[in-house]
């Protein structure tokens, strides 16, 4: 069998607005599931014993079922109970609620690895838990949970195509189609692997930069710092 990938040309139009709907499920739906997952793992570290379990009964619960079992269910089953919703929408709930799981013990991970003493001396100085949590905790967190993050984000990008299943017309569901009406299965499936690596990719080496960019203690102090420290070096020695 010859390939022929010169088909693909005719598609791309169409390829690239299926990967903008792609890229639009996964930023929305892990950014929604970011900030939810932020309000769970302040949950799960709560000194409240019925709110920790009631965070740790919603990881238990969409931790350990899958995606696309949420998304039948939101799709499909929740008609039944009055809720209707387009194909999109329901897209964006059922990732952002599995996302949020997910992100809620990659975040308590971060919460906890930050000493509490630190928190403890915020407070002694007067400072308030929301100053602390944005000031003090968070910042350290980000270093710990970026690589666990970043690959969340990976793998929760390539989930997306499960959203075919309810007929969003994303990157799997438009290469479906395409191949179907052409029969070019392998050029089209390779060219949507190629751009589903693409972005995987881009992600991949966003982490990268944005480890770099965390790294504080190994950058080299600026001329405006190095003058400081001579300014107050010389001051010393006088006194």
């Amino acid at each position: 069998m010859q390939l022929d990938y010169s088909i693909v040309l005719n598609y791309v139009p169409a390829l690239f607005h299926a990967t903008l709907m792609t890229i639009a499920i996964a930023v929305l739906s892990q950014s929604i599931g970011t900030i939810c997952g932020l309000f769970l793992a302040l949950g799960r570290t709560s000194r409240f014993r019925w709110l920790r379990n009631l965070v740790l009964v919603y990881v238990w619960v969409f931790r350990g079922t899958p995606v696309l079992l949420h998304l039948f269910f939101i799709y499909y089953a929740a008609p039944s109970f009055g809720l209707m919703l387009e194909a999109f929408p329901a897209a964006i709930i059922a990732f952002s609620a599995s996302s949020a799981a997910y992100n809620c013990e990659i975040i308590r991970s971060g919460l906890q690895a930050v000493h509490p003493g630190q928190a403890e001396a915020a407070q002694a100085v007067g400072m308030r838990y929301p100053s602390i949590l944005l000031r003090i905790i968070l910042p350290q967190a980000i270093r710990v949970i970026l690589p666990a993050y970043m690959s969340n984000c990976i793998t929760h990008t390539k989930n997306t195509s499960l959203a075919s299943v309810i007929t969003v017309q994303e990157l799997m569901l438009t290469s479906q189609m395409i191949y179907s009406s052409t029969y070019r299965a392998i050029e089209i499936l390779s060219f949507a692997g190629l751009i589903y690596l693409s972005l995987t990719s881009a992600l991949t080496g966003l982490q990268l930069w944005l480890e770099r960019l965390l790294q504080v203690e190994k950058r080299p102090l600026s001329r405006a710092k190095r003058e400081r420290l001579r300014i107050l070096a010389e001051g010393g020695r006088e006194a």
